[in-house]
């Protein structure tokens, strides 16, 4: 990213969404000419994040556990496990579409009611789900999973000019047995493959967040450490 002054406001500290016991405050960008997608992308390759119309890196003093995640898309090697969730899940089909429905929302809402009870998204919320998912600058794509014609889980990513960005994956948790998170992940590599596009961002990995450790299972992929990107390939 080139050198540029960026306007920023801090959050106050609120408990932190990975880390039990532990405080987060956010840097929350103010400068509007770059809420378009040249501007999100050039601030993801500096670790920020967008929810909503919202573009956020976390910034806390104590703390350097979030490191950006990317695959470098054409580099990328499924493991053995992940080649098995492929054939698992053949009889799926998948639909790419750049409008928002109301069956995602039904989908969303039930799936946060039966998955995540103890979260900050609970309960679910049309309000909710604009808020986090939907921009006004940017729209972005839903891969829609089906089996047969019932529509099973849904992938939020950004597309943008070099990269996607995953932003959420939900689906029917009748469906848990398939790995759908990590099948739709894959799916959005093949995507980005398919668009030419270079990288897929898959947010922060915190090392210590469990819930965090299936990004790692990527390989290769790179972190942004310190302001710099470094490769990770097997065991590293």
């Amino acid at each position: 990213m080139r050198e540029v002054n960026l306007k920023v406001g801090l959050t106050p500290r609120h408990p932190c969404s990975y880390l039990p016991g532990r405080l987060e405050q956010l840097l929350v960008l103010l400068d509007r000419e770059l809420l378009c997608p040249e501007g999100y992308e050039q601030l993801l390759t500096a670790g920020f994040r967008r929810s909503g119309s919202d573009i956020y890196r976390p910034r806390c003093q104590a703390c350097q556990a979030c490191e950006s995640l990317r695959i470098p898309v054409n580099d990328f090697v499924p493991s053995r496990s992940q080649k098995r969730i492929l054939r698992n899940n053949r009889d799926l089909t998948m639909v790419v579409s750049d409008t928002d429905k109301p069956e995602y929302f039904e989908l969303y809402q039930y799936y946060i009611e039966q998955r995540h009870q103890d979260g900050a998204m609970y309960p679910a919320s049309r309000q909710q789900y604009d808020g986090f998912l939907l921009c006004h600058w940017l729209t972005p794509l839903f891969l829609e999973f089906y089996a047969e014609s019932r529509l099973i889980a849904v992938a939020v990513t950004d597309s943008l000019n070099d990269s996607l960005s995953a932003m959420y994956t939900f689906y029917d948790p009748a469906e848990e047995h398939r790995s759908l998170g990590i099948y739709a992940i894959l799916n959005q590599i093949k995507l980005a493959q398919r668009l030419g596009k270079h990288w897929l961002y898959l947010g922060y990995q915190v090392d210590d967040c469990r819930k965090m450790n299936y990004k790692q299972q990527f390989r290769p992929h790179q972190r942004l450490i310190n302001g710099h990107w470094h490769i990770m390939k097997d065991g590293a």
